[in-house]
């Protein structure tokens, strides 16, 4: 039986906490070896007719849009910080329940509930698959501790909420191949999108080397002070719910439950809400590798322009409210590569050859320009178009090659029950998801730098900027390190 101290660290034999333990496998880790010391006793391959036992950390939400469509699963525990906010997901005010949610219901009441999910990683026996939908700041944490026990896991984008612990979740994944692992970025399961991944590899535009991403987000609290403290909803527990995060915050609204995007220690912004959306496909389809430098310009920081002032202790806040990323790949498969991130609802500048009848759309995109033409898409990778003459009937020409995802867009999280089962390859491992996941990470390091940084992807370092490398990962809240 498990013990934690008063805290919530888990204690082990002698005391030893869960840090010591994983200080005592440092050198699997070295080794490349990382999670082969905690990992429970592996799972025989789930046959094709077997349902497979979930267990969902963050019910509510997301949680409860992706859980909706598992329900033919077994939902053996669910973990929620607040279970009126759960209910609330379901069942409207006045106590009605769409039809599409009814099944969803009837699994929850049978789940055992847990409100701390280590709790129910150590309590709960009979758990195959983890599926991980709480704000950023917890993914790494939540994914490492399910992982550790072998179980597969699908967790929300943005996978990580900073670079270290993506490559560590990354080593994790490769020390356990039988493990599923899927990102919860859909678009990478839609038809739509594995077309524009065969034409721009197919060469329908030609060589591609600039490549323009945007976004409406954010669409919550950002490029705002920080609100004062108020009374935190009985039914919430909040100590819990920040967990990881090392502030002494005390609860707002402007925080929880959706609002939690735009703050500092909780979120990554609108790079980590869609970049895994908007900037899969040109990762995809051209084979990048990672950015060898990134440079953002953004607007003024909420209330303190000095808020990464190293010679001062920062004051921290809400990310600002629009911003402008450059990354250059310098090891890119088709030779060198810019891509550049728009958000806070700007758009990239009409390139020459554009038609003037033709609009971007305003809620988010990509276009490739390439020597013979553009790709535009929407978010997802929905609705590609090409721009240029001659360009659809050489589109017609490129064969399918990438295998098309059993309900597309919103199969993504049956695919991962699938691939479980052994039916069907996995969309979006760790494997694929760990790399696109830094590079959005990057854009977001080089916001907090504030300054042009080069990388290397090797070595995982910041070259050029020294204090830059403390944004790659961040200080853990007692009880809760990874």
């Amino acid at each position: 039986m498990a013990v934690y101290d008063v805290s919530g660290r888990r204690l082990g034999p002698g005391g030893l906490t869960r840090r010591g333990a994983l200080g005592a496998a440092a050198g699997l880790a070295a080794a490349g070896l990382a999670g082969a010391a905690f990992a429970a006793d592996k799972k025989k391959p789930t046959a094709a007719s077997d349902k497979v036992n979930i267990a969902v950390i963050g019910a509510g939400g997301q949680g409860a849009a992706n859980m909706t469509k598992l329900t033919g699963q077994n939902i053996v525990a669910t973990a929620d910080v607040d279970y009126d906010h759960v209910l609330h997901a379901l069942v409207d005010k006045s106590g009605w329940i769409a039809p599409a949610k009814e099944p969803l219901k009837a699994a929850y009441d049978k789940a055992t509930r847990y409100t701390d999910y280590r709790k129910m990683l150590d309590a709960q026996k009979d758990i195959d698959a983890v599926l991980i939908a709480t704000p950023d700041h917890h993914h790494a944490v939540a994914a490492r501790w399910a992982m550790e026990r072998g179980h597969h896991v699908f967790v929300q984008k943005p996978l990580t909420y900073n670079i270290t612990e993506s490559r560590k979740l990354a080593a994790l994944a490769a020390a356990n191949p039988k493990m599923v692992t899927q990102m919860g970025n859909q678009g990478h399961s839609g038809d739509d999108g594995r077309r524009v991944v065969e034409l721009i590899r197919g060469g329908v535009i030609g060589p591609v080397h600039e490549v323009h991403v945007w976004t409406n987000r954010p669409v919550w609290p950002q490029g705002v002070a920080k609100p004062a403290a108020v009374g935190a909803p009985g039914s919430l527990d909040w100590a819990t719910w920040l967990g990881p995060a090392n502030v002494d915050w005390g609860y707002n609204p402007d925080y929880a439950a959706f609002n939690w995007r735009g703050w500092t220690p909780f979120g990554s912004g609108a790079l980590g809400d869609m970049g895994a959306h908007l900037i899969d496909f040109p990762f995809w389809s051209l084979e990048p590798g990672l950015p060898t430098k990134v440079e953002t310009r953004h607007s003024r920081w909420a209330g303190n322009a000095s808020l990464w002032d190293t010679k001062r202790p920062p004051v921290i806040t809400s990310y600002p409210l629009a911003s402008v990323t450059h990354y250059e790949f310098g090891h890119a498969k088709g030779g060198p590569l810019t891509m550049v991130w728009y958000d806070g609802g700007m758009l990239p500048p009409t390139p020459p050859g554009f038609p003037a009848n033709m609009s971007m759309s305003g809620d988010g995109g990509v276009l490739f320009i390439g020597a013979r033409g553009m790709l535009m898409h929407e978010t997802y990778g929905e609705k590609p178009v090409l721009i240029g003459e001659g360009l659809d009937a050489a589109a017609a020409k490129i064969p399918q090659s990438l295998p098309r995802i059993e309900g597309g867009l919103q199969g993504h999280e049956m695919n991962w029950i699938r691939a479980i089962r052994g039916t069907e390859k996995i969309s979006c491992p760790f494997a694929y998801a760990t790399q696109l996941n830094e590079t959005m990470n990057l854009g977001v390091v080089a916001l907090q730098a504030d300054q042009a940084i080069e990388y290397d992807g090797v070595a995982g370092r910041v070259t050029n900027v020294a204090s830059a490398n403390q944004y790659l990962s961040r200080e853990y809240r007692k009880g809760w390190e990874l």
